[in-house]
Formats: C-alpha cells, structure tokens, sequence
C-alpha cells in the first residue's frame, strides 16, 4: 500500500513538473509581426540575406523561428519558394492562385488578426525554452486557395469526391519531431480533407480552426512539416501545397476548448473505468494510444450521441484519445 501510494506521489510530481515545464514555453502568435491591414508577408520586399537570387528571412515569434525564402531566379517579380509567410488577410471566398496568403476561416485563431501561412516540407525550429521539450500542438486551417480548389477544381487540380462524389480522395499533413538532427519516434497525422467515408454526408475540407495535439512526439527541438494528396500528377502533388497555422505551442488550450473544436467531448478526466464520449456525428475509429505511441484500444463505428468506451483495462498513466484527426490527452487512475 505505501509503494503503491509513493509511486502515484512520484507520478502526480513528474506529471507537475512536466506541465510547469511546457508552461514555461511562449506561444507563436504571430500578433507582435507589424501588417497593415488586409497584407501579408511573402518576403517579396527582398529584405532578407541574399543568397543566389533567392532572398532569406527569419522571422522569431514566441519561442521559435521561421524561414522564409523568396525566389527571382526566373527575373522579377520573383516568388514565395518555401517556408512560412504571415498574413492577415480575411478573403475566405476568392478562389485562384492570387488568393494565396488568406485563411479560409477567414481571420486568424478566436478572430485573432494574424497567422502564418506554410508551405510543403516547412520546418519550425524551436528557440529558449522550447528546445528539447514537448511541444503542446498549434491551430490549423485550409487556406482560401487549397479549399477552394479542393471543392471546387481548378485547371490544375481535381475536384474532391469527383463528379459523382465517391471518389476517395484526401489532404493530408504529416508532422514530425525531430532533435538533434535525428527523427523522432512518432508523428501525427491531420487530414485537411477527407473524402474517404462510405457516407458522402461525412467528407469535409477544413475552413475553421482546429487544434492538432503534438505531445506524443516527445521532447524535440524542431518541428517538420509534409503535405500528401491522392490528387497527383505527373509532376508531384495537384493540390495547392500550403495550409495556415495560428498559436504554435498554445499551453493555454483546455479540454473544453478542444471538444469545442473537435465537434466531440468526453469526460470524465482523469478517468479510471470508462470514458464517456459525446458525438455530434459518426465516427468511424476512436483509438487510445500510450505514451509510446501504442494503439491499446480501438473502437470502430460509433454513433453520434452519447458512446461509452470501457478502459478498466488499461494501465494507470497518461494516455491519448485519438478521434478521427484530432488527439486529446487524459489520465487514467
């Protein structure tokens, strides 16, 4: 009895100590970068290092940096080649190219004013605190440019879902950890859209601000970014490769503010028989995953409504709750 109330003190400290740990991290808002308003920056002012007709500029928010390489290779104007920029831009309707640097929610995070804009294989790398500790997750959204053309189609891209609408297409984002160097163990998977379900009904494209949990990739000091389609063509990837992110490292998120999100909830936590959870529609897989990135309980095909999932099994510690692309953590006792 005294070992098993000496381990749940030892536990309940590191689990303390880790959380003033990712508190002592400031979040990437990107509210300090100077816009005027309805801009963006592209790095088309050239400011940046140059380095054979490419211009390169970091820019530093919260506790990580941001690398933003601008390309006139091909004469001016010159263009946007990798990285990240920063908008405020608020056209969530125009489709085409030239509305590049605008969120599809329309503004930044709980109508926040700015945001970065990503393209394909960005890298994030963390500064001060951050460094080799967990990273809490970020704000996602579609741009204007990629939803669109997903819905929509364009001279480039198809249509999602296809004239008939079963078509099983997908966006998906995959993010890595790494650290010194090295890759991580795990990653994290978003479906920006996802055509795949049995019931057209269920298939969407993001257009608002979702939160996408990145504890499980552990301690790391930089933070990768990678677009996949089933839309590909000769030349690579046909969907628009760039997608919006707001509140990298947000420590403030709660549990009611992701089930807000997430259009799910479930209580209670910590738990220690059974998790409720709550669905304002079907879903497909619930998975619990342990610290080590293990699937120890999956659930399939569960109806929007009021689900009870039965965890007695499982051992004490911290776990994560995977539904459909969102993961929230939890604590079972």
């Amino acid at each position: 009895m005294k070992k098993n109330y000496k381990m749940a003190i030892l536990a309940c400290l590191g689990l303390m100590l880790s959380t003033q740990n990712i508190n002592a991290q400031t979040v990437s808002d990107f509210e300090n970068l100077t816009l005027s308003p309805n801009t963006y920056f592209d790095g088309s002012d050239m400011s940046g290092t140059h380095n054979n007709k490419q211009f390169i500029t970091t820019f530093i928010n919260g506790d990580a940096s941001y690398v933003n390489v601008f390309d006139t290779t091909f004469g001016a104007p010159g263009y946007w080649l990798s990285g990240f920029a920063y908008s405020n831009m608020t056209d969530s309707t125009t489709s085409g190219s030239g509305n590049l640097f605008s969120a599809r929610a329309g503004s930044g995070y709980n109508s926040s004013d700015n945001y970065a804009v990503a393209n394909n294989n960005s890298k994030i790398v963390l500064s001060g605190a951050a460094v080799n500790n967990t990273v809490s997750g970020f704000f996602i959204t579609n741009g204007t440019y990629p939803a669109n053309s997903m819905r929509d189609g364009d001279m480039f891209a198809k249509q999602f879902g296809g004239a008939s609408g079963n078509d099983a297409d997908w966006f998906l984002l995959t993010i890595k950890g790494y650290t010194g160097g090295n890759l991580t163990t795990d990653s994290v998977d978003f479906y920006l859209a996802d055509y795949r379900f049995s019931n057209n009904t269920q298939d969407y494209i993001v257009k608002d601000w979702q939160w996408v949990d990145l504890t499980s990739l552990g301690a790391i000091d930089s933070v990768y970014f990678s677009l996949s389609s089933s839309d590909v063509g000769g030349f690579g990837m046909n969907t628009p490769g760039f997608f919006c992110i707001d509140n990298f490292n947000d420590q403030s998120v709660g549990v009611e503010e992701l089930a807000f999100n997430n259009d799910y909830k479930f209580y209670p936590n910590p738990a220690q028989n059974n998790i409720i959870i709550q669905l304002q529609k079907s879903i497909d897989l619930i998975s619990i995953i342990d610290v080590t990135g293990k699937t120890v309980l999956a659930v399939s095909n569960l109806n929007e409504g009021v689900n009870q999932l039965d965890i007695s099994d499982l051992k004490s510690g911290l776990y994560f709750i995977k539904v459909n692309n969102t993961v929230q953590r939890f604590i079972k006792n």
